[in-house]
């Protein structure tokens, strides 16, 4: 009987973490707020106790933090944390893509294209949330393409810092139709397997991101105070 209940438990916990995450991730739990356990429960229709789980493993990967007698609590950064972030991150993208034309195998191009191809539907019906969960997808890919299990590490724990706004950037017609094109500036360098070009393309990609997230927060900043005052 345990054998058969515990993929059972392993997929609601896992449901759970996917759930709460995208729930971050998206914004509906906006960064700053707590995440009150009893009432995600409710929301999620699930007991207390992957709820817990779910909540330990989000802080793990930096998109919740643990703080003594507050609880936990979405990760707010500030614009130096930001600024700081993206600048990592866009140095091991650009490396990860470099190696990744270096090393990429036909399976792997093949499925990107298929990844692609499906994220060009999303971002043809304006589907942000698809259109990202598939974008996240083909960057983890690229990372994974690379061949080296430290970068992979290293990508996944400081992307983590910056989903929600990574998420938040496509809001911005003009800015999000760039940000395709130049994903298939990223295929095509794969295709030919030109490393230096792939490592300025993904360089440059995750700068326009970074961009974007600045004039984001700086407009969001300035309403708050015009709603203040």
């Amino acid at each position: 009987m345990d054998l058969i209940a515990q993929p059972n438990s392993q997929n609601l916990h896992e449901g759970t973490f996917q759930k709460l995450r995208s729930l971050l991730v998206e914004g509906v739990i906006a960064p700053g707020s707590k995440l009150n356990e009893r009432e995600l429960a409710e929301s999620l229709n699930v007991s207390r106790t992957p709820i817990r789980e779910a909540i330990k493993r989000l802080a793990a990967d930096g998109l919740v933090e643990l703080i003594a007698n507050r609880g936990a609590i979405a990760v707010q950064l500030s614009h130096a944390d930001v600024v700081h972030t993206f600048d990592v991150i866009a140095q091991l993208e650009g490396y990860s893509g470099e190696l990744a034309a270096k090393n990429i195998s036909a399976a792997t191009l093949s499925e990107l294209e298929a990844l692609q191809y499906e994220m060009m539907a999303s971002y043809a019906r304006r589907d942000l949330s698809n259109y990202y969960k598939l974008n996240l997808r083909i960057h983890h890919l690229i990372n994974q393409a690379a061949n080296n299990p430290v970068l992979t590490q290293l990508f996944s724990q400081v992307n983590a810092r910056i989903e929600a706004l990574r998420f938040r950037s496509n809001q911005n017609g003009v800015k999000w139709e760039k940000a395709v094109e130049e994903h298939q500036e990223m295929i095509d360098a794969l295709k030919t397997h030109d490393s230096e070009r792939m490592r300025k393309v993904m360089i440059q990609h995750v700068m326009n991101k970074r961009d974007v997230v600045i004039e984001l927060l700086k407009s969001e900043a300035a309403n708050t105070t015009s709603e203040i005052n």
